[in-house]
């Protein structure tokens, strides 16, 4: 059989989300897939971003960006991350959704496995309502949603800081952006990205 594919399509502003992206990709291929990371247009004027931001941006840019209207075929699973903006996924994120009508006629997404993560400023920063929201056109897609159990022990303790849930896995930025993702939250996203990939394959089968 073919090796399964999955999409990591991420929106990330000062890496944050690129990071676990990298972590995601690390446990699609220890279950044995291919992951390709593609970003999505990003919508903000380099002259409303601060230094960091655009060197940031600089970093990625031989990242490919994503065409909403052919870039989602092919692939057997999905895995979506973007910053939050008021407990919502980031307009750029959302203005790739909004163009892939084209697939949602032809149901190309339909019963391919998909997750959403998140980052957020702070732990109560809209983490879980950013993953429900953005999971709809998911399912409008005709997606099955993957959250991450709690079998996976990096989600459930209390002895630090960190973000994750049932929902999908997460992590917090701080209000600078000075917080770097923790080994615990890149942990959560290696076993995600292998538990979903898991389920591609076993669905692709």
């Amino acid at each position: 059989m073919e090796k399964a594919k999955i999409l990591i399509l991420f929106h990330s502003t000062y890496g944050h989300v690129y990071r676990l992206a990298q972590s995601f990709a690390d446990g699609v291929k220890e279950a044995g897939a291919e992951p390709v990371i593609m970003k999505v247009e990003d919508l903000v004027p380099d002259k409303y971003l601060d230094d960091y931001a655009k060197q940031f941006k600089d970093s990625i840019k031989d990242i490919p960006a994503a065409d909403p209207r052919k870039d989602l075929k092919g692939f057997d699973g999905y895995i979506i991350g973007t910053p939050t903006r008021f407990g919502n996924m980031a307009a750029q994120m959302k203005n790739f959704w909004d163009q892939t009508g084209g697939d949602w006629v032809k149901g190309s997404l339909t019963g391919k496995p998909a997750t959403v993560f998140v980052s957020t400023a702070t732990q109560h920063g809209g983490q879980e309502s950013a993953i429900l929201t953005s999971l709809v056109p998911l399912l409008h897609h005709g997606c099955v949603y993957v959250g991450l159990p709690v079998k996976y022990q990096s989600e459930v303790g209390i002895a630090d800081v960190s973000g994750g849930s049932n929902y999908g896995v997460s992590t917090i930025a701080g209000n600078d952006g000075s917080r770097q993702v923790s080994e615990i939250e890149m942990q959560m996203a290696r076993d995600m990205g292998r538990h979903l990939t898991e389920i591609a394959i076993k669905l692709k089968g």
